[in-house]
C-alpha cells in the first residue's frame, strides 16, 4: 500500500478545541483504568502532526501497533485484562490494562518503537498507579528522535522547526519503506 502523504491523511480537521478535549476523555478513560485495575496500562496514540488526525495511514499505524502489543504480551505471557480501541477523528488511540511488572512493559514498548519499522509513529505510554508515567530518561535511554532530523523530537516539535508537511512527507516515506520491506 504506497500513498502519499495527502492520500494517507483524509478526513476532518480537528482544532485545538477538539485536541484538548480528546486529550481530556484519555486521562479521565486513563485514571478509570487505573482506579478499575490497580495495574500498569499502555496507552497508545499515533504521531500525526497537522489538523488531520485519522485516514487510511494513522489507522493502518494503529492496527499494526495493536497487533504488535497483542504478539509481546502473548509471548511474555502477560494478561491482558482490559484492551479498548477508539476511532475517533482526533486520530485512532487504544488503552491496554496489562497484569505484569511496569518496568518490563515499558521496556517492552520503548523496543517496539525503536525497533519496529512503524514504532517511530508509535506513542506508547505505560502508566502506573498513582498515576505515574514511566519515560524512557529512567532507563537511560535518550529522547526520541525527531521523524525528519536526528535532533530529540520534543525540541523539534516545540520550535516548530519543521513544517507540517515536510513532517507528513517524512511520516509517508516512513510508511513506504515498510511497504517496500513487506514486499521484499
Amino acid at each position: 500500500m504506497s500513498m502519499g502523504a495527502a492520500a494517507a491523511i483524509t478526513g476532518p480537521s480537528v482544532d485545538l478545541e477538539q485536541m484538548l478535549e480528546a486529550r481530556e476523555r484519555r486521562a479521565a478513560r486513563q485514571a478509570a483504568a487505573l482506579a478499575r485495575f490497580a495495574q500498569p496500562l499502555v496507552s497508545l496514540t499515533i504521531v500525526m502532526p497537522g489538523s488531520v488526525k485519522d485516514g487510511a495511514l494513522p489507522r493502518r499505524a494503529l492496527t499494526e501497533a495493536l497487533a504488535e502489543i497483542d504478539r509481546v504480551v502473548e509471548a511474555r505471557g502477560w494478561s491482558v485484562l482490559s484492551r479498548k480501541v477508539y476511532w475517533q477523528e482526533t486520530g485512532p488511540e487504544a488503552l491496554y490494562v496489562i497484569g505484569g511488572e511496569a518496568e518490563a512493559l515499558k521496556s517492552a514498548c520503548i523496543e517496539l518503537e525503536d525497533a519496529h519499522p512503524m514504532g517511530r509513529l508509535w506513542d506508547l505510554d505505560v502508566l502506573v498507579p498513582g498515576p505515574r508515567l514511566l519515560s524512557r530518561k529512567q532507563f537511560g535511554l535518550p529522547p526520541r528522535r525527531c521523524l525528519v532530523c536526528e535532533r530529540p523530537a520534543f525540541e523539534c516539535g516545540r520550535s516548530r522547526r519543521h513544517g507540517v508537511d515536510e513532517l507528513l512527507a517524512a511520516i509517508a516515506r516512513l510508511a513506504n519503506e515498510r511497504d517496500l520491506r513487506r514486499a521484499a
